[in-house]
């Protein structure tokens, strides 16, 4: 197996592959090169390009079909595992992208207060963000927190920081599960043109409250999915 410095060729390959899907040369359901045509590309063995493809295909970036070859894999969202955006494309080997859209502290949100268990009348921070892969938007999440424990946040730099990262290391908060609720929804005007849909386009819509390790409601979380783009992987057990 050729090298170059000290990164294995089949490394070299993934690395060549992971970038074209990250600025979106090569996006979900495309074709990705033949284990032939990256053997004669790279001027490696079949052996190293078959290996490149396996392990991507292990991380979920792609996906071989008998007969007919590899493709890009649609992003998946796994429901047993709660991550954060940066976690979950730095999972998969990519660069995460976001937007951040509002930060500030709003009032007047007696629902969202309520799943958060606050009394109505208390104030909430909100944080909202448009997600991406490459330069294509990948959904649209707001984030809503109780402002008596984390106004501040609307100063940090969440368009560079995970949120999670920022509540674990920097308020001593440790989230442990979400109960969510999944449902399709018809895209209205904003969703729609932040997600690039036509007005009314189906999207999947996660709705979730999240919670510390202490039990206490943290955070109340809206997101928008294109839902063409995504995967659900679901483990159940019995």
């Amino acid at each position: 197996m050729s090298t170059n410095g000290n990164t294995p060729a089949y490394k070299r390959i993934q690395n060549v592959i992971r970038k074209q899907i990250e600025s979106a040369q090569l996006r979900p359901g495309d074709v990705v090169a033949s284990e032939r045509e990256l053997a004669r590309t790279h001027e490696v063995s079949l052996m190293t390009a078959r290996h490149a493809l396996a392990g991507l295909e292990h991380e979920g970036l792609v996906e071989r079909r008998r007969g007919a070859g590899t493709f890009v894999a649609s992003p998946r969202i796994h429901f047993n595992k709660l991550m954060s955006y940066t976690e979950h494309m730095s999972s998969r080997g990519l660069a995460p992208r976001t937007r951040v859209l509002v930060a500030k502290v709003i009032e007047h949100e007696a629902e969202i207060a309520a799943r958060l268990g606050l009394p109505a009348t208390d104030n909430l921070v909100k944080i909202e963000r448009l997600r991406l892969t490459g330069q294509e938007p990948y959904a649209l999440e707001a984030c809503y927190l109780p402002a008596k424990d984390f106004c501040t946040l609307v100063n940090v730099p969440l368009g560079r920081t995970s949120l999670f990262g920022s509540l674990e290391h920097d308020y001593g908060v440790e989230l442990a599960y979400a109960d969510e609720e999944v449902n399709a929804t018809a895209a209205e005007a904003k969703v729609a043109d932040l997600l690039d849909l036509p007005h009314g386009a189906p999207v999947m819509r996660i709705r979730q409250v999240i919670y510390s390790s202490k039990g206490k409601p943290t955070m109340y979380v809206v997101g928008f999915y294109r839902s063409e783009r995504h995967t659900l992987f679901i483990r159940r057990f019995r």
